[in-house]
């Protein structure tokens, strides 16, 4: 991408997009469009049309779109799904009809197959079923995934579409019934260290294994594929940190500074258990992480401890 071209990422306010935004920046892309608050409403397919008919973006970023941990997935499955449905339409329809060079579709871990050997290889798509607390977001994503694949093979759009590891970071969505593990678990456990509560619930059992990637190195692997990839088929953007909820769940405390006992209710829904992506195509180009996990806690959780009393704070959109 020249450093001239206008650019336009979709979900400037969502977790992927805020990092995404900044890392264009700092790479010297100065024509950024539709930055918040200036975005279209994504679920309202007039406004998305009008908005790239007007600016005509030449590269597209898709990070929009609401998603969350299981307690989300199990109270808003259709929300979740109707509005990943619309955003992926209409952006995708738009994009292709007023001449975007290339856009990258970013979809979700959860759209592996729940049973799909491990680590998650992009061959693995659509291989078997999904784990049923994520089902309907999960359909979603892989809408998104063929959509794309569908628009590059009866136009020749350079759609692209890749699947991201667990995201974290500043930006996060923090709230209470909405939040994914790592910002769930930094809110809850820093509530718990100011009352000072002896013991701290995990939903779970602990032992399910994820990948968890920062999002600034997520919003670098990003800008690396729209540079450096043009392929049809997904490729997996993984960080390749690898560990339990509880191991995770002991080093947010750790940084939080929690000092009570950790306790993990197995009458709790797990998720898959464990998901993990085989990055190795994405690594063969030449991209490789620089974060540590910790770090990379450290920073969100000094986000969060900045950020925790403005207005809007709860109600921020999830990752991708």
């Amino acid at each position: 991408m020249l450093r001239t071209a206008r650019i336009y990422v979709a979900g400037g306010r969502t977790l992927l997009g805020a990092a995404l935004i900044n890392r264009l920046r700092a790479a010297g892309h100065d024509r950024l469009v539709g930055l918040p608050p200036d975005e279209p409403d994504l679920t309202d397919a007039a406004q998305v049309d009008d908005f790239f008919a007007t600016v005509r973006p030449e590269y597209v970023f898709v990070a929009a779109g609401a998603s969350g941990g299981i307690r989300a997935n199990q109270a808003r499955p259709a929300e979740l799904m109707r509005d990943n449905l619309l955003i992926a339409a209409h952006v995708l329809h738009s994009a292709e009809r007023h001449g975007v060079s290339k856009l990258l579709y970013l979809a979700s871990s959860c759209a592996y197959p729940r049973s799909a050997p491990q680590p998650l290889r992009e061959e693995s798509l659509l291989s078997g079923p999904l784990e049923p607390s994520s089902e309907a977001y999960a359909l979603a994503k892989l809408a998104g995934i063929k959509l794309a694949q569908a628009y590059r093979r009866q136009y020749g759009a350079r759609f692209l579409s890749a699947v991201p590891a667990d995201v974290f970071g500043p930006h996060d969505d923090f709230h209470p019934e909405h939040a994914h593990v790592i910002p769930a678990l930094i809110r809850r456990l820093h509530e718990a260290k100011q009352r000072g509560d002896p013991e701290f619930t995990v939903w779970g059992t602990g032992t399910p294994r994820r990948e968890f990637v920062f999002s600034h190195d997520l919003a670098d692997a990003c800008l690396f594929v729209m540079n450096r990839y043009d392929g049809a088929e997904p490729i997996n953007l993984g960080g390749g940190m690898e560990m339990s909820i509880a191991e995770a769940a002991r080093i947010v405390a750790e940084v939080v500074g929690y000092r009570g006992r950790l306790r993990f209710d197995p009458s709790k829904p797990d998720g898959t258990p464990r998901k993990v992506l085989d990055s190795s195509r994405l690594r063969a180009l030449g991209w490789n992480r620089v974060s540590d996990f910790r770090a990379g806690l450290i920073e969100t959780y000094k986000w969060f401890l900045h950020h925790r009393a403005t207005k809007d704070f709860c109600d921020a959109p999830a990752a991708v």
